[in-house]
């Protein structure tokens, strides 16, 4: 009886106490898996969400658009903010550049013009790019050019510490600007340059000049070093020894050529934003200098340059056949050249 007894125990007790479903261990060890895998979502969200705050902020700020200058509206079309390849304007980025080139020719004075603009602690002018022929080859090298120089990609000594707020270059007509002259025009009108025509009044000095710097070329008259400038009145006075001899018979049709290349350039690109500056003028009359400050739109300085000019003084110092060339102009409408005369 007593064993039956604690059978029936045993039994019941069984019965109190079943074994767990492993159904219900599942449903548990789910629910853990899925409170841990929230709260893990809820933390990348949350990074993700700041990531991408930060990198929206950032992008706002490398984009966020330069202030509106203040400036007319005819301006806007010449003012301009590059984005260089080669570095980055830093503080610079809103400053604004307006691009320029100086059109002239050979011994017009252009080479003493752009040290006084490069004097200029915001303008850089590049020289004589075009001189190198590879680069004015076709219109597409042209341009490409141009783009490197407008752009402040073209590296040189004219480069400036400070903002730059005028960019350009010297070009001389016969650099393939006469050639080219429509696609030219075209470039200057739609990326917005602006053109500084610089010549000179008296052509027979400009010849002078040019016969003078062709024999130097040679001669190499300066410890056998050919100079087109020099930068003291002492190389300037053994430069001045040479008196180079003028065809006379051709002196007049020469001029003439000249005089007509000089009109057909200012008619090729008279629809282009442009200043007309002559040598003589810029010599005698410093406030033109100002007129190319105010054309620039750029802080007006006093401008100066190292360059010693060669050829002063009376021309009939300077021509070996003085003579012949005397009879060859007089009662002509190149008369005045004999005696135009400046100081300087």
């Amino acid at each position: 009886m007593a064993d039956d007894l604690c059978f029936f125990i045993k039994d019941s007790f069984i019965l109190k106490a079943p074994k767990k479903s492993p159904l219900l261990l599942r449903m548990v060890v789910l629910l853990v898996v899925m409170v841990c895998g929230v709260y893990i979502c809820s933390i990348c969200l949350k990074q993700i969400s700041t990531g991408s705050t930060t990198e929206f902020l950032n992008i706002g700020v490398i984009q966020k658009p330069c202030p509106e200058p203040n400036i007319q509206p005819w301006e806007i079309p010449y003012v301009h903010y590059p984005n260089p390849k080669t570095y980055s304007r830093a503080e610079c980025a809103c400053h604004p550049v307006r691009y320029f080139a100086i059109m002239s020719m050979q011994r017009s004075g252009s080479g003493w013009f752009e040290t006084l603009l490069n004097n200029h602690t915001n303008i850089s002018s590049n020289g004589e790019i075009f001189s190198v022929k590879v680069r004015r080859s076709n219109v597409s090298s042209i341009f490409e050019t141009l783009d490197k120089v407008y752009n402040l990609d073209w590296l040189s000594s004219a480069s400036k510490n400070e903002c730059t707020a005028a960019v350009g270059l010297k070009w001389m007509l016969n650099q393939g600007l006469m050639q080219h002259h429509k696609e030219i025009v075209e470039y200057f009108n739609t990326r917005g340059v602006s053109a500084i025509f610089l010549f000179r009044r008296n052509l027979l000095r400009r010849m002078i000049s040019i016969l003078a710097n062709s024999y130097d070329r040679d001669a190499k008259l300066l410890n056998g070093t050919h100079k087109s400038h020099v930068h003291s009145p002492h190389e300037a006075g053994i430069l001045a020894r040479y008196k180079p001899a003028v065809n006379a018979t051709l002196l007049v049709p020469n001029l003439r050529q000249v005089e007509e290349t000089t009109k057909k350039a200012l008619e090729y690109f008279k629809s282009t934003r442009h200043i007309i500056l002559y040598y003589e003028d810029v010599v005698k009359n410093r406030t033109k200098l100002v007129e190319v400050q105010e054309f620039l739109k750029v802080p007006r300085m006093e401008l100066r340059s190292r360059q010693v000019k060669i050829h002063k003084g009376s021309l009939s110092n300077h021509i070996q056949n003085w003579d012949d060339v005397q009879k060859a102009i007089k009662g002509t409408q190149y008369e005045n050249y004999l005696y135009g005369d400046y100081r300087k």
